[in-house]
């Protein structure tokens, strides 16, 4: 077979980073098309449930599409699904807002896709470092969203009332940016067998029904001891990691007060420490650490941090240091799961077990906005609790080893 060319590893990268920015640049605006509405907070807790929740589904079906016909046509349905997600952001309505996180879930299996194409192309020696700057990336587009957001408003001098319809129009024209890229991305999936219409009725199935899910996942650990353990840990942190969707309410409605402008300052100065904490990480240490025991150190001390964000009032300083305690532990965790699951997986199952994964992230991360949005109504403090709860179950789940499958039977 012929090499893939050169700019393949580097225009994955570019992909993720302007699915990202995206995704970014309209999270600050996103209060504004719910704020007319009671219980604000809770709505945009139900958005990012619906956004997650159709994930359940779509992410297997998406991976399993792309073990059978390739990773480059996922990039583009996903690109293009995003496109047309928003746009149909333009007009600033709350109706319009809850079709966006519908229709933008649906094909936002992208990154199950995206971790399956990195590990096409990369060596074992490079899996953890490439993997740990997909993670890098995805931080350096948390920084570049808000920022392009930030700059667009600042430099225009956009007025309050119009700010949201500038930046959901800036999103477009990266998601149109995004769906040039794709097209110009090669295959990096060489062993393609197709999927039948029985077979993809079969997998949808099974996607729908969150009860296979587990099934799933055991067969695949039968064959294969150490995926079960890995997927659970990934779980319990996508519980934790909640909180990411839930910064917006709680800055913006919270004690803290934080206005568009604000929430883009705190999100650059999150994404920009993250990446350099990222990049040095997994570029100099990850490969040179026992993992696991890395992941349950990474937990335990981050375990408090998100027990402080509760606890931090009207003090924005407060605030700032506990985001920098945060880039130092648990922000570093996700990348460490994901080279120990890529080192799992198949050239022939690859994007399979990438989707089945990103299922129980988006299971978890339905359950999770479903909790701090309930804890929301109660008290803007309490999701904090549970959010720590989580880390902590992610050290437990570390700290434990998985038995063998022949032990487990018996």
């Amino acid at each position: 077979m012929a090499p893939l060319p050169a700019r393949t590893l580097p225009l994955l990268y570019a992909i993720i980073l302007l699915d990202v920015v995206v995704g970014a640049a309209v999270g600050p605006v996103m209060p504004e098309f719910v704020r007319g509405l009671r219980e604000p907070q809770l709505w945009l807790s139900v958005g990012t449930s619906l956004f997650l929740g159709v994930q359940l589904f779509s992410a297997p079906l998406l991976g399993r599409l792309s073990d059978g016909f390739g990773r480059r046509p996922i990039f583009i349905l996903s690109a293009a699904g995003t496109l047309l997600a928003n746009t149909l952001l333009l007009p600033v309505r709350a109706g319009l807002y809850f079709v966006n996180r519908a229709s933008d879930g649906l094909t936002n299996g992208m990154y199950a896709t995206a971790r399956s194409a990195i590990t096409d192309v990369s060596p074992p020696e490079r899996l953890f470092s490439n993997l740990g700057i997909e993670g890098a990336i995805i931080s350096l587009g948390f920084v570049l969203g808000p920022m392009a957001a930030g700059v667009l408003l600042t430099v225009l001098q956009v007025p309050a009332g119009q700010q949201a319809g500038y930046v959901i129009g800036l999103a477009v024209g990266l998601a149109a940016l995004n769906v040039l890229l794709s097209f110009w991305l090669p295959e990096t999936h060489r062993q393609r067998n197709g999927v039948r219409g029985a077979e993809l009725r079969t997998e949808l199935g099974l996607a729908i029904n969150p009860l296979t899910l587990w099934a799933r996942l055991q067969a695949k650990n039968a064959s294969n001891p150490g995926i079960r353990r890995i997927v659970l840990t990934q779980v319990a942190l996508t519980l934790s990691t909640g909180y990411y969707f839930y910064f917006v309410p709680f800055v913006s409605m919270g004690e803290l007060q934080l206005d568009a402008r604000a929430i883009s300052y705190l999100f650059m100065y999150f994404g920009g420490l993250s990446i350099v904490l990222n990049y040095v990480f997994y570029t100099h240490f990850a490969d040179r650490l026992n993992q696991r025991r890395a992941i349950v150190w990474l937990a335990v001390l981050g375990t408090p941090v998100l027990l402080g964000y509760g606890l931090v009032g009207t003090s924005k300083a407060a605030f700032y240091v506990l985001v920098t305690l945060d880039c130092l532990t648990l922000s570093l965790i996700q990348g460490l799961l994901e080279g120990r699951l890529a080192r799992h997986t198949t050239e022939a199952d690859r994007g399979e077990i990438f989707g089945l994964n990103q299922a129980f992230q988006a299971l978890a991360s339905f359950s999770t906005a479903v909790v701090f949005g309930g804890l929301s109504v109660l008290d803007l403090r309490l999701p904090w609790a549970w959010f720590a709860l989580c880390l902590a179950a992610v050290a437990w789940l570390a700290a434990r080893r998985e038995q063998p499958v022949a032990a487990a039977a018996s």
